[in-house]
């Protein structure tokens, strides 16, 4: 059994652009932080040389949070590189030998699911799957079928307890927010149900498109490379129960339990959009049914939850890049003072960027004296840029073993089966104008629960 800490890292995809963007990034500050100081090898077949691979790194940092002369310098010195076919036999030969006196390497594969069985296999062959734990990348599996059998044959080579799913939303500060401001106060938890709360809305919009990414998004979409994943994990640590007891895997215990709760999609419960342009854009079939914005309302079949209904909504090209929250509470069942007070007026804004935000929408009195009041927002908000970075949380958290904000194989199949029913064109596609909320449809899914509330992002000042 491998020891707590890993004693390499191996990275497959060294070349490629999660790399550059991501994982040097994250070396550096591992080293910088936390004093990594273990054979890092980065693995391609690009026939690309040591040297080559080091300016790499270079200019990645210089693109991606900058350079530490210190930590730069030490990551020089533990960097090699094995340039090789993955379906190659000798490519894991060459690792191994690379790895030296390692016994428990972490293996890190940023590289196309398509590729993992081959990789897998090679790392078990080859010997460098011994005692050694593998790190895997989103998407993991393009439905539950595809998911269900890439479960099977990586557990063919790793057991689960070394499998280590990805999803960089998880190590994100303000994710990670959302569950402390619940558990740690205790004047929230009393509210947290279906008794207290009249709805639950979720929004996460951007003001680009797709950019480089058209060939990649016209064979995922919004649901696939959004919903399935980061919302559904944002909604999991919104609505989960406390985790019981000390053991380690507590957490993702009671995870597991609120996303096999969550009712499945269906087409009455979906709105799907695609902005004006998208087929234009390089890598975009011409005439791709792929969806750059859904609006889906679910329920999840619980005690606690029982007929509250959540809305989640995700798109490109919206007028505003922001992902939050709003917890919407039920009015009195009596208004005391014989106001019309709006239906909303009482409410929880938990913003996951472009700042950490906790707000409460409360009501307070107007002087004078009438007993007559108006709606104001208690707002806690600070920027996010000191915080660590999640891919760099995400990788040592698997270097020392800690699997807490990973996904579990069941997580994951569990978050397919919520998508399944609406995968692929199997519901009507709308056209919107970029710099709009999506289209008009979504407001007819929403209904008597809405209107939506779009996130209000100041303008960066001039």
């Amino acid at each position: 059994m491998p020891t707590l800490q890993s004693d390499a890292l191996v990275f497959f995809g060294a070349t490629g652009d999660l790399a550059y963007k991501q994982i040097f990034t994250s070396i550096q500050g591992l080293i910088r932080d936390e004093g990594l100081n273990v054979p890092i090898i980065g693995v391609a077949k690009s026939g690309w040389t040591l040297d080559q691979l080091k300016a790499r790194a270079k200019d990645s940092l210089e693109h991606h949070g900058g350079i530490d002369q210190n930590a730069f310098k030490k990551m020089l010195e533990l960097l090699r590189y094995v340039d090789g076919d993955y379906a190659d036999s000798d490519t894991f030969v060459r690792v191994r030998k690379e790895l030296g006196k390692a016994t428990q390497p972490l293996h890190y594969l940023a590289i196309p699911p398509s590729t993992f069985g081959a990789v897998a296999e090679g790392l078990a062959k080859s010997g460098c799957g011994d005692n050694a734990r593998l790190v895997v990348e989103k998407p993991f599996g393009h439905d539950l079928d595809s998911a269900c059998e890439l479960n099977r044959i990586l557990h063919h080579y790793f057991p689960e307890e070394r499998i280590f799913r990805i999803d960089h939303y998880l190590g994100k500060e303000p994710v990670q927010n959302i569950l402390y401001t619940r558990f740690a106060n205790p004047i929230f938890e009393p509210i947290w149900n279906r008794t207290f709360v009249r709805n639950i809305q979720i929004t996460m919009a951007e003001n680009f498109g797709v950019q480089d990414r058209g060939r990649f998004y016209d064979e995922a979409g919004a649901v696939r490379d959004v919903v399935q994943n980061h919302m559904l994990q944002v909604l999991a640590n919104l609505t989960m129960d406390p985790p019981t007891g000390e053991d380690h895997e507590a957490g993702r215990d009671a995870k597991a339990g609120l996303l096999k709760a969550i009712r499945p999609l269906s087409a009455e419960s979906v709105v799907r959009g695609q902005y004006n342009g998208y087929r234009s854009v390089p890598g975009v079939a011409a005439g791709s049914t792929i969806e750059t914005f859904v609006a889906v309302k679910l329920f999840i079949d619980s005690w606690r939850w029982a007929g509250v209904p959540i809305y989640i909504r995700t798109g490109k090209e919206l007028p505003v890049t922001a992902t939050e929250v709003i917890v919407e509470f039920r009015r009195p069942p009596r208004e005391t003072f014989g106001e019309i007070v709006p239906i909303r007026s009482s409410h929880m804004r938990l913003r996951v960027s472009p700042d950490i935000t906790i707000a409460l929408g409360v009501r307070v009195k107007l002087p004078g004296e009438r007993m007559v009041g108006n709606d104001v927002e208690l707002n806690l908000q600070r920027q996010s840029a000191a915080d660590e970075p999640p891919y760099q949380r995400l990788l040592g958290d698997a270097m020392r073993g800690t699997t807490e904000l990973f996904a579990r194989e069941d997580l994951v199949e569990a978050q397919w089966r919520v998508v399944q029913p609406i995968l692929g064109n199997v519901t009507p596609l709308y056209n919107y104008d970029t710099g709009t909320w999506g289209p008009q449809e979504a407001l007819q899914l929403i209904g008597s629960d809405g209107p939506w509330i779009d996130p209000q992002v100041p303008s960066p000042e001039k």
